[in-house]
């Protein structure tokens, strides 16, 4: 009985004081046992009494001011809200849902005006706010972009607002897979970001097709990074460090490494480069629906032809990526080609990318780019009954099979580089070897 009334006593504390009336004043009188109002209530039940029925009892209602202790511990009291942002929410819906008086959440808005954090409201993130009982709005915060926080303080009437980098808390993550339908399906049933997934196609594009060399069985480990804020909530994936791929039974292995004078790429643990000149493949994941060949009936021209370059078969818009670093010496129209992009890299190697739909912005000649770059996408035009990527390597202007050409590649570490790579390396590949193990542990 005792719990019950003082429970019941708690409530009506806290309700607002506005609404405290007198019928509420009389149950105070009756229960409160706390010197707020002077007085000193106890219950119970002596030996030798009579009943509770016999205590004659009379009602007193007593007129008392509220005092000011209790309307300032509901002023002063404050709340830390939190809410998701949502697809197609505006900052204004957000401060409504955090509770915020009308007149703070204007004077909010007005401050907020040229923040760049405000216009990048992604969908999933998090705001937190601070108010009062009555929604005045005194810190908000947002982790917005990758590295950055938007604090909102309210000094005096004043909103003041700043937008500043913060340090991120590395993790490590090791986690291993194995083929069984696709290295997307594997990379997901592992928990690795589709980020690092993408990365590791990115490592291994010229040791790698993997649209055609994936087999079922073929397994892999990763190590990479992630970088938390300091609400312990991943704030973003970084790079893959070190990575095996293990494709037909052939161990492919890569180490990042950054050298002395600032380039980083991926190595073998002996220091040698996996970026080779030239990308295996313009797209990332498409398959070879006509060869190079000196004999091929056309099915267009329907009479039997050389077919001097690769055609890869893909839907409409995929992306075309540079297969080398190279300048733009033709972009336009060409007879059967269609929308052609011709690319004149370092010594007698060009490449050629035909039938595109369009063209990616800014990719007039002239224009240098880089290796992976996207430059177009897939299309149909020309001479083409479908959707797909004609690519050709010539050398020293003659049409060569991309996949018998040996290509250079990039230089291996330095000499002066080698002992600082051996020793940041060495976890990394024991990382490897450990996680390889116990896979093969769990496999049998």
């Amino acid at each position: 009985m005792l719990y019950s009334l003082l429970s019941s006593k708690q409530r009506i504390l806290a309700q607002n004081s506005s609404k405290l009336t007198k019928k509420t004043i009389r149950w105070l009188v009756a229960l409160s046992s706390i010197p707020l109002f002077g007085i000193v209530t106890a219950f119970g039940i002596a030996p030798n009494t009579r009943s509770l029925e016999e205590i004659q009892v009379e009602e007193v209602i007593l007129d008392l001011s509220i005092p000011d202790v209790l309307s300032e511990t509901q002023t002063n009291h404050t709340f830390w809200r939190q809410e998701n942002i949502r697809r197609g929410d505006t900052i204004a819906a957000i401060l409504n849902r955090l509770d915020v008086s009308n007149q703070d959440s204007t004077e909010f808005l007005q401050a907020a005006r040229g923040s760049r954090a405000m216009r990048q409201l992604k969908p999933g993130k998090t705001i937190y706010a601070q108010t009062t009982a009555d929604g005045e709005l005194l810190t908000l915060r947002y982790f917005f972009g990758n590295e950055e926080l938007f604090l909102m303080e309210k000094t005096g009437d004043v909103f003041k607002m700043t937008e500043q980098s913060i340090e991120l808390d590395t993790q490590i993550h090791m986690k291993s897979g194995v083929i069984n339908r696709s290295l997307f399906a594997a990379t997901d049933n592992a928990g690795i970001p589709n980020n690092i997934a993408m990365q590791l196609t990115e490592i291994f594009a010229s040791e790698i097709d993997f649209y055609r060399d994936l087999r079922q069985g073929d397994r892999f480990t990763v190590v990479y990074e992630t970088f938390s804020n300091d609400n312990g909530k991943r704030a973003k994936t970084g790079r893959v460090l070190a990575v095996e791929f293990i494709n037909k039974g052939k161990s492919h292995q890569a180490i990042y490494f950054k050298s002395s004078n600032g380039a980083d790429g991926y190595y073998t643990p002996e220091g040698e480069s996996l970026r080779k000149a030239f990308l295996l493949s313009p797209l990332a994941f498409s398959r070879i629906s006509s060869g190079f060949t000196n004999a091929r009936f056309h099915p267009i021209l329907k009479e039997w032809r050389a077919h001097r370059g690769i055609d890869y078969a893909a839907p409409a818009g995929t992306p075309v990526r540079a297969t080398a670093n190279g300048i733009i010496s033709f972009s336009g129209s060409q007879k059967g080609y269609g929308n052609l992009v011709l690319l004149k890299h370092n010594g007698k190697y060009e490449s050629a990318y035909g039938h595109l739909s369009r063209f990616a912005s800014g990719m007039g000649k002239g224009k240098r780019v880089n290796q992976g770059d996207v430059i177009g996408y897939v299309g149909s035009t020309g001479m083409a009954t479908g959707p797909h990527l004609h690519y050709e390597l010539r050398v020293d202007g003659v049409q060569r099979d991309p996949t018998k050409v040996v290509l250079p590649t990039a230089p291996p570490i330095s000499k002066r580089d080698l002992n600082t790579f051996q020793k940041e390396t060495h976890s990394l590949v024991a990382r490897l070897n450990i996680m390889r193990n116990i896979q093969l542990a769990s496999l049998e």
